[in-house]
C-alpha cells in the first residue's frame, strides 16, 4: 500500500487542522482542530471526520491551541481508542483547554436547545461533553523535544521546537516506503515569529522529502516586532485610551497572549511608562492557563527582572460569574481581558455589549481573528453588530496591534522553509487563505523553489505521496464535506441575515411613520413570496 495524505481541515482556511495519513498496515492522524469562522464552516464540527475515527491507530499533536486539538476528544466520542502522543507542557495546558472547550459545546446547546424548544425546532447534542474529555486526557502520552519515538507500522516520529506557544512542535516522520527507503515528512504546525517572547526561535531538520507548511501570514509583512518596539506600542495605545476615558476591552487567547500582555503591561508599569491601571482577567481559562506557565517558568525566556507579572497588585482575576457581571459597574480606567480571543464565545460578549455603544471606550485587538467572526467583523469597521441577540452600534475606538501575533510573517515562513531544503518532492501550503497562500507560493517560486512543486490543497484533498514521479499525485477521495466556495467565504448566508436584519431596522426606524413602515414590510413580504413561488397569487 501507498503513503496516502488527507487534508482534512485548515484547507483554504486558517483552523481546523488536521492531516489523515494511511500507510502500510494502517492510519494515523497530526492534530485534530476545531473550525473556527463562519456558522457554514463551525458546522464541520459537528458533521463526520472525513474518516473512521475506530481506524485510527494513533495521534500525533503539535499543539494545544484549539483549532489543533479541539475535536481529539470527539474523536473518542466517536471511536477511537488509541493514544495521542504530544509534549508535557501541551498535556499540561490541554488539562484545562479541552474542559474548557466542553463546557462551552454544552453550554451553547444548551442555550440553543432552548431557543429550538420555543420554535418547535428539534434538540440537538453537543459536539462533545466533558466526560468525551476526561477519555481524551487520559489518553495522552508526553514524549520529549528532539528524540525519535518508535511508533506503530515502523513509523518513526520526532517533535522539533516551533517557537509558538507553550510546548508547540514541529513533527517530522521517517515512514517505511514502498521501495524501503524511508519517506520522510516534514509538519511544520504553527510556525512562532523570530522574536517571540517565551521561546527561542523555531527549529527543524532540513533535506526531507515532503514538507507541510503553515500559511497564516504568508500575504503580510509586521512592521519592526522587537519587544522593545511591541512594548512601545502598546504603550502608546494604553495612554491614548486612558486619555479618551472609557475601559480597555483586549479579547484575550487565553494561551501565551494573555500572558504576554501581563509580562509587557508589568514592565510598563515598573518602568513608569503607563499608570498602574487596575486589570482584571474575566477568563477562568485564562487564569488556569497561566498557573501552567508558572509551573514552567524557569524555562520561558525574557523572565528575568520582573517582580511577579502574572501576580502584580493590580491584577485580578475574576473567579465566578457574579465578579464578572460586577465588572460592568466600572465605566473608565479599567483594563479588562476576556475571552474569547475572536469574541464568538465567553464573557468578551457580554464585555462588548456592555461598551461597545460608548465612544471613550477602546478595544484594543492583539491577534488573529478569523474570517466571519466576530472579531473580525468589529475590527473590519462594522458600524453595527449582533451580540447575544441584540443589536448593538459600534462607536468606541477599534484598535489593532499585530506584532503580538504567534505567527511567522510572510519573510519568516518563506525563510524558514527555505532553511529546510532540499525538499526532494513537495511542499503542501496549509493553514492559511487563498489569498495568503498565493502570495507565500509566489514568494517562494521567485526564490528558486520550483513553483509546479508547491501545492494549495483544498478540503478532503487526497494525495499519494511514494510515486516514482517524484511528485504527489492526487487522487479522487470521495464526497467533499464543504464546497471550496463556502469554506473560503468571508461571510455566508448567516453573516448576510444579521445584516439584512441590522439594515432594515435602521432602514425602518428612518421612515416617517408606523404605516410606511408596514407597507414596506408588506411589500418586501410579497416580493420574497412571489420569487420563491411562481404560482402564488400576489
Amino acid at each position: 500500500m501507498p503513503i496516502e495524505l488527507k487534508f482534512c481541515g485548515a484547507a483554504g482556511v486558517v483552523t481546523g487542522s488536521s492531516y489523515l495519513l494511511k500507510v502500510p498496515g494502517g492510519q494515523f492522524l497530526v492534530d485534530c482542530g476545531l473550525f473556527q469562522g463562519t456558522k457554514t464552516v463551525r458546522a464541520l464540527n459537528y458533521g463526520d471526520f472525513g474518516f473512521e475515527p475506530k481506524d485510527l491507530s494513533f495521534v500525533l499533536l503539535t499543539h494545544a491551541h484549539i483549532d489543533h486539538s479541539g475535536l481529539l476528544p470527539k474523536l473518542y466520542k466517536n471511536g477511537f481508542t488509541g493514544k495521542v502522543y504530544t509534549t508535557e507542557a501541551t498535556k499540561d495546558l490541554l488539562v484545562y483547554m479541552l474542559q474548557d472547550s466542553a463546557n462551552i459545546q454544552e453550554m451553547e446547546v444548551r442555550q440553543l436547545n432552548k431557543r429550538n424548544a420555543q420554535r418547535g425546532l428539534p434538540e440537538i447534542t453537543p459536539i462533545y461533553t466533558h466526560e468525551d474529555a476526561e477519555e481524551c486526557l487520559a489518553n495522552i502520552e508526553t514524549i520529549k523535544m528532539n528524540g525519535w519515538i518508535d511508533c506503530p507500522f515502523g513509523v518513526k516520529a520526532r517533535f522539533w521546537n516551533a517557537g509558538h506557544i507553550l510546548g508547540s512542535a514541529s513533527i517530522e516522520l521517517a515512514i517505511p516506503g514502498e521501495n524501503r527507503q524511508d519517506v520522510g515528512i516534514l509538519f511544520s504546525g504553527d510556525l512562532g515569529p523570530d522574536n517571540k517572547m517565551f521561546h527561542p526561535a523555531p527549529e527543524s531538520p532540513h533535506d526531507i522529502d515532503y514538507l507541510v507548511v503553515e500559511s497564516t501570514y504568508g500575504d503580510r509583512q509586521r512592521q519592526d516586532s522587537s519587544i522593545e518596539a511591541r512594548r512601545k506600542r502598546l504603550q502608546e495605545e494604553i495612554m491614548a485610551a486612558v486619555e479618551a476615558g472609557g475601559n480597555i476591552l483586549i479579547p484575550a487567547f487565553a494561551v501565551e497572549r494573555t500572558q504576554e500582555l501581563l509580562l509587557d503591561i508589568d514592565w510598563l508599569i515598573e518602568n513608569s511608562k503607563i499608570p498602574e491601571l487596575p486589570l482584571f482577567i474575566d477568563s477562568p481559562l485564562a487564569s488556569k492557563v497561566t498557573g501552567v506557565f508558572e509551573k514552567y517558568r524557569h524555562e520561558l525566556e525574557d523572565m528575568s527582572g520582573f517582580r511577579g507579572p502574572f501576580k502584580g497588585r493590580n491584577i485580578h482575576y475574576t473567579q465566578n460569574t457574579e465578579e464578572s457581571k460586577s465588572l460592568n459597574r466600572i465605566k473608565s480606567g479599567a483594563i479588562i481581558m476576556a475571552g474569547s480571543g475572536m469574541c464568538d464565545a465567553g464573557r468578551i460578549r457580554h464585555h462588548l455589549k456592555n461598551n461597545l455603544w460608548n465612544a471613550a471606550c477602546t478595544v484594543l485587538f492583539v491577534g488573529y481573528q478569523a474570517e466571519g467572526t466576530l472579531g473580525r467583523f468589529i475590527q473590519s469597521g462594522q458600524k453595527t453588530v449582533r451580540i447575544l441577540g441584540d443589536e448593538v452600534e459600534v462607536k468606541a475606538r477599534i484598535r489593532s496591534i499585530e506584532t503580538y501575533s504567534a505567527h511567522a510573517d510572510q519573510g519568516e515562513l518563506v525563510s524558514w522553509t527555505k532553511a529546510r531544503l532540499p525538499i526532494r518532492k513537495n511542499i503542501f501550503l496549509t493553514h492559511g487563505t487563498d489569498e495568503s497562500r498565493l502570495a507565500m507560493s509566489q514568494q517562494l517560486a521567485s526564490g528558486g523553489i520550483a513553483a509546479a512543486s508547491i501545492l494549495r490543497p483544498s478540503i478532503d484533498n487526497l494525495f499519494r505521496l511514494d510515486t516514482d514521479t517524484g511528485f504527489a499525485l492526487q487522487l479522487e477521495a470521495g464526497r467533499q464535506r464543504i464546497a471550496v466556495e463556502e469554506m473560503t467565504a468571508t461571510t455566508d448566508w448567516h453573516n448576510d441575515y444579521a445584516r439584512f436584519v441590522l439594515d432594515l431596522a435602521h432602514f425602518l426606524r428612518g421612515m416617517k411613520d408606523s404605516e410606511s413602515r408596514r407597507a414596506l414590510l408588506a411589500n418586501l413580504m410579497r416580493h420574497i413570496i412571489s420569487k420563491n413561488h411562481p404560482n402564488a397569487k400576489k
